[in-house]
């Protein structure tokens, strides 16, 4: 896989603070953003194992799912996508993340949430190998050292102008790799999408420097979870300017960023840099939701 292009836009705020969007979104039209960068060494490394059959784990609205899927039909491998909740098992239609995996090749096996839970034990996995014989096993949201490795490219010699990164939050692979690649004067800032302090120790895994920060004050709830004031500001944003963001992660750190802003968090002159990492994919199974909840729907294309 081979990156398409990248873009850039620039917003000014008071105080002489800027705010730049680095557009990961762009760079695939199916396995955008972050999930790009942590599939490309691991299918380099599939192949180079002489696997032909990605195995990997995720829930009803994954990127990582969609990404997977799209990426093995493209780099000829058999995926199989081990999906949370098994009351889906009849849904796949009706869910736009799971009929574009299968649309490209995935095979599910759906599973209860207390079976998922066992996805990291050797006996769950031995299971999946007596079931599915051997594959190259991707873990749930696809970060690992080469996953790290991947996203360490994120940031390029022309970002080094800016004083703070800042990323949303899941697995915590992704801000990993740019506190890897950070440079000692910048601070690297992530937006956890989850409740929870357990992502501190999970990026102390991978982390190599100390130059970064967790803000928990913008998850909405918790995962997944949305309300009118985030759709109002996503909407609103992209009406703006053109950027369209997703409920999951990236809207709730510009959100964040925005509001801290306003705030004073950031010093005078600060140049920021956002990195969207993507997931627009999961726009329409939250639509589906939104509706369903008779709230306003986001409206994040012309």
């Amino acid at each position: 896989m081979n990156p398409v292009f990248n873009q850039f836009i620039n917003i000014q705020f008071p105080n002489a603070i800027s705010l730049t969007i680095k557009r990961e979104d762009l760079i695939h039209p199916f396995v955008s953003g972050n999930k790009f960068r942590k599939l490309k060494y691991n299918l380099l490394q599939a192949k180079a194992d002489n696997k032909n059959t990605l195995l990997t784990f995720g829930g009803a609205f994954s990127n990582h799912i969609a990404a997977v899927a799209y990426a093995g039909k493209e780099q000829d491998f058999n995926t199989i996508g081990i999906i949370r909740g098994d009351e889906l098992l009849d849904k796949i239609e009706e869910n736009p993340t799971l009929k574009f995996a299968q649309e490209n090749g995935m095979k599910f096996e759906f599973v209860s949430r207390e079976e998922y839970r066992l996805k990291s034990e050797n006996s769950f996995i031995d299971k999946l190998k007596e079931k599915f014989g051997d594959f190259y096993l991707v873990p749930e949201g696809g970060t690992n050292e080469l996953a790290i490795k991947g996203c360490e490219e994120i940031l390029t010699d022309e970002d080094s102008v800016f004083d703070f990164v800042c990323c949303a939050v899941g697995t915590g692979g992704t801000i990993s790799g740019l506190i890897n690649s950070s440079l000692p004067n910048q601070k690297i800032l992530g937006f956890p999408a989850l409740k929870g302090d357990f992502l501190q120790d999970e990026i102390r895994i991978f982390a190599k420097k100390d130059n970064w920060n967790l803000i928990s004050d913008y998850h909405f709830g918790g995962y997944g979870k949305i309300n009118l004031e985030l759709i109002e500001f996503i909407n609103t944003f992209f009406e703006e300017t053109k950027v369209p963001l997703d409920p999951i992660y990236t809207g709730k750190m510009v959100f964040g960023v925005i509001d801290l802003i306003g705030k004073n968090y950031f010093p005078a002159h600060s140049k920021i840099l956002l990195i969207h990492t993507g997931g627009l994919q999961g726009i329409d199974g939250m639509n589906i939701k939104l509706k369903q909840k008779k709230l306003p729907i986001l409206t994040t294309n012309d």
